[in-house]
């Protein structure tokens, strides 16, 4: 199979490949976050990260072969990306009542992307970037006032939890772009697969039964998620991450959450009071602000 990161594409601007790769992972992500929710309303949280990385393993195998990259990479990458991001991801979603406050703020994940790629990448970060970064985190914070998001406060922090164990993922994959992406994502995959069940064994119960009595429409999602979220669309977002800086990309999938919250509201039931949506919208609009301010700097860098 041809490596599908070794040909960058020039800085100054995303290729209609890299939009079309945005475009995916955003519905992919979107749909994803409201199937964890449904999945976990039926199955304990650990045990679905467990069927999703089974499915996903049974997918990659193939590509999980020798020589593998850097052992602190591939750890960090495996335990923090895989492991505690997802199982924390999904006792997010198990703990909360609506899907959409916790799938906003963990879209915290983007601006703390360009953070920890400023912190550890030493790429620049302008203040504009740090005035979104800032307007983001309190949107999140004025959603979580409202009264009945404030239900959801654990699912919520735990939710902004997972996304710093992903923008910290996505930062040791900028670090190591040899490494083909399908590979990475089988790597991540076989690796997690054993944590969350361990974990799933140990902490939870009642699987056997949550299994029996899962429905069609949980099945599904778990194929969603083991298929074509591990699958394609990670896989994509690595491909993006290795090919661009990772602040250059990731603030386009500001719109994930847009395609969750219409879900959630539609067919789960999900409460959206003029706060919440006010604060999402103050959230989503400091992530917009640090994309802005990214691509300024790329276009002065251009110039120079």
């Amino acid at each position: 199979m041809t490596d599908i990161a070794a040909a960058p594409a020039k800085p100054h601007a995303l290729t209609g490949l890299e939009m079309a790769a945005i475009l995916a992972i955003i519905i992919t992500w979107g749909v994803n976050n409201a199937a964890g929710k449904l999945a976990t309303e039926v199955m304990p949280p650990l045990l679905v990260g467990a069927l999703r990385f089974l499915i996903a393993t049974l997918c990659l195998f193939p590509f999980v072969r020798p020589p593998f990259p850097d052992w602190r990479s591939l750890v960090l990458i495996v335990f923090v990306g895989g492991a505690l991001q997802y199982g924390l991801l999904y006792v997010a979603y198990w703990l909360a009542q609506d899907v959409s406050p916790v799938t906003v703020a963990n879209q915290l994940w983007i601006p703390l992307t360009t953070l920890f790629a400023f912190l550890l990448l030493k790429e620049r970060l302008g203040k504009a970037a740090l005035a979104g970064m800032v307007v983001a985190f309190a949107g999140v914070g004025w959603m979580m006032l409202d009264a009945h998001a404030l239900q959801d406060w654990r699912a919520i922090l735990v939710g902004i939890a997972a996304g710093a164990a992903w923008a910290l993922t996505t930062v040791v994959a900028r670090r190591t772009p040899s490494i083909p992406p399908l590979k990475m994502q089988g790597l991540l995959a076989a690796g997690t697969l054993p944590v969350l069940a361990f974990g799933s064994a140990v902490f939870e119960h009642g699987q056997v039964e949550a299994i029996r009595q899962a429905t069609p429409l949980v099945w599904a999602s778990l194929l969603w998620a083991g298929i074509v979220s591990s699958v394609l669309a990670t896989t994509l977002l690595f491909w993006l991450v290795q090919r661009r800086e990772a602040g250059r990309v990731t603030p386009y999938l500001l719109a994930t959450p847009v395609v969750t919250i219409l879900i959630g509201w539609a067919f789960m039931g999900d409460v959206l009071t003029p706060q919440i949506l006010t604060g999402a919208a103050l959230a989503m609009g400091g992530v917009a602000v640090v994309a802005l301010a990214e691509r300024g700097l790329r276009a002065g860098a251009a110039k120079a």
